[in-house]
């Protein structure tokens, strides 16, 4: 059994017990996030739409972390124009235990 689900802009397919990184959520480790953008659950058939608009998923927050480093260099040339600029995205690491379809 699977879904996709939708959060921070971005789908997702998880089955119980997988582990994914996804943006950053405001909650602490050791807490129960639940997801109500189901766009799509599979047992033996798969179910979307109005099918799925009662579903949920469940997840527990395993860590709040922050990616690695992505180097953004800007250079103009002739102009002597040089930017160098580093990024770290933040990410909520999430296991899901039950997906509620």
């Amino acid at each position: 059994m699977y879904a996709i689900i939708a959060t921070g802009g971005k789908q997702y397919k998880v089955a119980e017990g997988d582990v994914i990184n996804v943006e950053k959520l405001d909650a602490e480790a050791g807490s129960t996030v639940t997801f109500d953008r189901v766009l799509a659950v599979s047992d033996a058939t798969l179910k979307v739409g109005s099918d799925v608009a009662s579903s949920s998923v469940t997840a527990t927050v395993v860590e709040q972390g922050r990616g690695k480093k992505v180097i953004v260099y800007k250079y103009k040339p002739k102009t002597g124009f040089h930017k160098k600029n580093g990024h770290r995205q933040a990410y909520t690491k999430v296991k899901i235990e039950k997906i509620n379809a």
